[in-house]
């Protein structure tokens, strides 16, 4: 019998059996990028993580609502409350307008995303389409006498608040430590207490992003876009929210206390978070020069990296660790990724091939077949362990040792089932191509064309044209394909 899947809930410190607030719906809010640059390998983990999420939750047959926004206006320098927009500070730079900053990189991270081979969201709200609904939301954390008005702009009371509720219970962060660090940071002199956090900001003279409000021309601050957003079209209280690890504060901790104050929820029942990336085990950084965007990393064109690796390749590589796990990028690291990224494609275009008319007349019920159903047994199972996509690989591994077993003639079809074949294809594709959500580098229009060439090569190799055998092999090593010699013949493999 299949285990109940089972998730790490950030809110409790624990795994928790995963029961939506509706089924057969279930709602998922991601935090998604805030767009003055080019996305970057944090970006590609969180995204890839709910991309996971999303796929199984469908697997199991959920009718599943997933939002992932887009920050396109009210993040300012360092997290804080004070400073220059980031995305007004990026538009300065180019000698654009905002919106043409918000728009391009904007189009950078969908372009990046679907290169993935991330499944769309249902739902992508900007926060700028929102302006009505995070003024609303304000205006009913005021009404409950949790926030202030200080010349234009509106701050949460932290203080207040945390007389009936629990501020730091995402984070684990004692408010008075939360506040200590605060004042060695924040300059500002308008708000009561460091630890409070702008709902809405008044607008300079020289902002351009802004918006009329009941305090006057501004624009909102960044938690509370997730919190009316996510709220819009998820509803009060909804089963998952999250993003990267570096949001649980102040972010998360902030939408909760948001939410509490106006909904009287916590928003999200789940919250999930997925670790850092780090490159050689640095965190990442522009002063640092070690900064990959997505771009970067798929062209080579970054000095950190040694060619190019294709979006599949960093899939690969972000899913063979636990999302809840630190991920360091090395070169190494990615090499080797691409090598088992190949071998699990081959093992895919080899099931296509195998002949399966071989079994179909046999009874078997051995080891073998035993064998079979406990890696594809287990593959359900690492899943449904708090998304284990790391145990997941491995026993994809352990049916593509049978794959290769069959394709190389050291294992006999007579040793197993039609049963227990049927579910080795099954259970291998499922998760390779739908769940793990890897596809071809190359365009599946290429396997007629190789065909074509393997017929070239076998006539060459007859003839014994060496010269040609040679241009062969070298023109297809360039796009990442070798050709095999097997006991059963020639057969083209990704190398």
């Amino acid at each position: 019998m299949q285990q109940p899947l089972c998730i790490y809930n950030s809110l409790t410190r624990q795994k928790e059996l995963f029961k939506p607030l509706r089924p057969p719906f279930v709602g998922i809010y991601l935090c998604g990028p805030t767009v003055y640059g080019k996305a970057h390998l944090g970006h590609a983990r969180a995204a890839i993580t709910f991309d996971i999420l999303f796929r199984y939750l469908q697997h199991l047959d959920y009718k599943v609502r997933y939002v992932r926004n887009i920050t396109d206006v009210g993040h300012l320098e360092r997290d804080l409350d004070e400073g220059k927009d980031k995305i007004a500070q990026q538009a300065k730079l180019e000698e654009v307008s905002p919106m043409e900053v918000a728009q391009r990189y904007t189009n950078n991270y969908r372009k990046n995303m679907e290169q993935l081979n991330l499944l769309p969201p249902s739902i992508e709200p900007c926060a700028s389409g929102h302006i009505p609904e995070q003024i609303t939301m304000i205006e009913k954390i005021i009404q409950n006498g949790l926030a202030y008005i200080i010349d234009g702009s509106v701050y949460f009371d932290v203080a207040k608040y945390n007389q009936m509720h629990h501020y730091g219970k995402l984070s684990g962060r004692m408010i008075e430590a939360t506040r200590s660090g605060m004042r060695s940071l924040v300059k500002q002199t308008d708000k009561r207490d460091p630890v409070d956090f702008a709902l809405w900001k008044k607008a300079t003279p020289m902002h351009i992003m802004r918006w009329a409000s009941p305090w006057g021309e501004g624009f909102p601050g960044w938690h509370i876009e997730c919190s009316a957003m996510s709220a819009k079209y998820l509803g009060n209280q909804f089963d998952i929210h999250g993003g990267g690890m570096d949001l649980r504060f102040p972010h998360h901790e902030c939408e909760i206390a948001q939410a509490q104050a106006s909904l009287n929820t916590d928003l999200a029942t789940y919250w999930i978070h997925n670790n850092l990336v780090t490159i050689n085990g640095v965190k990442m950084g522009k002063s640092l020069g070690n900064f990959i965007t997505l771009d970067e990393l798929f062209t080579g064109s970054h000095s950190a990296i040694d060619q190019p690796y294709s979006p599949m390749v960093l899939r690969f590589f972000m899913l063979q660790a636990h999302y809840r796990s630190t991920l360091s990028i090395t070169v190494e690291g990615l090499q080797a990724a691409y090598q088992g990224y190949r071998r699990l494609m081959n093992g895919w275009y080899l099931l296509t091939q195998l002949d399966q008319e071989a079994v179909e007349n046999t009874h078997t019920n051995g080891r073998l077949d035993e064998a079979i159903y406990a890696d594809c047994a287990a593959c359900y199972s690492a899943i449904n362990d708090d998304f284990n996509t790391a145990k997941v690989l491995a026993n994809l591994f352990n049916l593509l040792k049978k794959i290769n077993g069959w394709h190389n003639g050291t294992l006999s079809y007579a040793a197993i089932s039609k049963a227990a074949w049927n579910a080795l294809r099954k259970t291998y594709t499922t998760f390779l191509i739908d769940l793990l959500g890897f596809k071809e580098d190359h365009n599946s229009s290429i396997h007629p064309m190789l065909e074509i060439v393997l017929m070239t090569y076998q006539k060459a190799k007859s003839a014994k044209q060496y010269n040609q055998i040679d241009f062969i092999r070298t023109t297809l090593h360039k796009i990442g394909i070798a050709i095999k010699d097997h006991p059963n013949g020639i057969r083209w493999e990704y190398q």
